[in-house]
């Protein structure tokens, strides 16, 4: 027969269990949420650069979700340093500049928001595409900042940027994508052709003449399972594009996991990224 004393010892020992259960994993989701960036690098042969062109570093950054607590712009502003500190030609932003989640401690102004970026030090200049909280939030303030510092935006348009030529999509996940608008605004430019988008969804429909796609807002799930994949993943196709770099009949996507965090300021098993790709001509 067990005695009242030894339940009530057993009980203490199990909420001492799961107390210190908890507290594990609200420190790895902390430290996982305010880590430094992660850089995934990688090179790229396109085969559309001519032999003999030097290669271009671009670093990618996506869903930066400037907001408190997790990412005020003074913490915008170290990883900006960072990314300068890994000496890119080019800085392409996949979308979703900031963020409005209702668990905010404070939402900042475009003006906040934009501000940081423009310390970026890309001789190729900065693009950035639109993601759906960018809409929502308040899109033409954003637009807005972003030409009062010189950055680049694109909505189904495109820019030369050296020997590349930027395809940039409105946002898919808000139904404001026109691939069709931005293959066309490619076409008249001279230069190996590069895709932006926020939202991977689109890369199936992306030409061969398109050989390289570069997203952002899945976040790699952002609360993720430790031995890999994700409850959500933001994605039609499910984990297909969920996170990373993914071939497919001769065309590569980089879908990176981003900065910042939405809905939940937290994230588990998933860190920030940046992406450094090298792009190089194609050996025969």
């Amino acid at each position: 027969m067990v005695r009242k004393g030894q339940w009530r010892k057993h009980g203490v020992r199990l909420l001492g269990a799961a107390t210190l259960l908890f507290a594990l994993i609200a420190f790895k989701a902390w430290s996982d949420t305010m880590a430094d960036p992660t850089v995934r690098e990688i090179t790229f042969a396109h085969k559309a650069l001519p032999a003999g062109t030097a290669p271009v570093r671009i670093a990618m950054i996506s869903d930066i979700h400037v907001a408190g607590p997790d990412m005020p712009p003074a913490r915008l502003e170290r990883i900006v340093q960072q990314v300068n500190g890994l000496k890119p030609d080019l800085v392409l932003i996949a979308g979703d500049l900031i963020s409005e989640k209702r668990l905010a401690t404070r939402v900042y102004s475009p003006s906040e928001a934009v501000r940081p970026l423009a310390a970026l030090d890309a001789p190729l200049g900065v693009i950035v595409v639109p993601g759906n909280h960018d809409h929502w939030f308040d899109m033409p303030g954003l637009a807005a900042e972003l030409e009062r510092h010189g950055i680049s935006l694109l909505a189904n348009s495109a820019k030369v940027a050296g020997p590349l030529v930027i395809g940039g999509l409105d946002d898919d996940f808000t139904g404001r994508a026109d691939l069709q608008a931005t293959l066309a605004a490619m076409e008249p430019l001279a230069g190996a052709r590069i895709m932006l988008s926020h939202s991977p969804d689109p890369f199936p429909d992306v030409p061969n003449s398109v050989p390289l796609m570069l997203a952002g807002h899945t976040h790699c799930g952002q609360i993720a399972y430790p031995w890999g994949g994700a409850p959500t993943t933001m994605s039609d196709y499910g984990e297909r594009y969920a996170c990373g770099r993914v071939d497919e009949h001769g065309r590569t996507l980089l879908v990176g996991a981003g900065l910042g965090t939405s809905v939940l300021p937290v994230r588990l098993f998933t860190q920030p990224e940046v992406w450094l790709v090298t792009v190089t001509p194609k050996t025969p």
